[in-house]
């Protein structure tokens, strides 16, 4: 089982909210290590607690509504207090917190947010959002080629 398991989701038709998956996109491109499984998701779903209740560490990007383009924000994670219910949207926490209630284990986890400034219907990111993503993912792969 990999490491290190990589989730990014967004809806990649509503311009910068494709966001996340754009960088997934690119680090599967790069990456050859077996112990990083890297997904490209339009969204999250329960099914995901397997996965993640069986990696060392977990890595979440998405795009966000807030914040300044061009940017990146790294926030530690944590199981939500409690299991939640899934309807059509499932967050980071709620999964952390499936995977520790079904599975017995929650790994360390991180949210890249990545703010964006359209999202409105495109298949294109913004420059500012192009450029917050080949950051990430350069400061990711860099960070794979020491870390695991």
């Amino acid at each position: 089982m990999p490491k290190l398991l990589i989730l990014g989701y967004g809806n990649p038709l509503r311009g910068d909210d494709g966001a996340g998956r754009a960088a997934a996109d690119a680090l599967q491109a790069i990456v050859r290590d077996p112990n990083v499984d890297v997904l490209s998701l339009h969204q999250l779903t329960p099914e995901l607690m397997v996965k993640i209740s069986v990696a060392d560490r977990v890595i979440f990007i998405d795009a966000s509504a807030s914040g300044r383009p061009g940017r990146y924000q790294r926030i530690p994670l944590h199981p939500a207090p409690q299991c939640a219910s899934f309807t059509h949207h499932a967050t980071p926490e709620a999964l952390l917190s499936g995977a520790r209630a079904l599975y017995g284990r929650a790994p360390e986890a991180v949210l890249y947010l990545i703010p964006g400034q359209n999202f409105e219907p495109a298949d294109t990111l913004s420059a500012p959002v192009r450029f917050a993503v080949q950051l990430l993912v350069s400061e990711l792969s860099d960070s794979l080629q020491t870390s695991v």
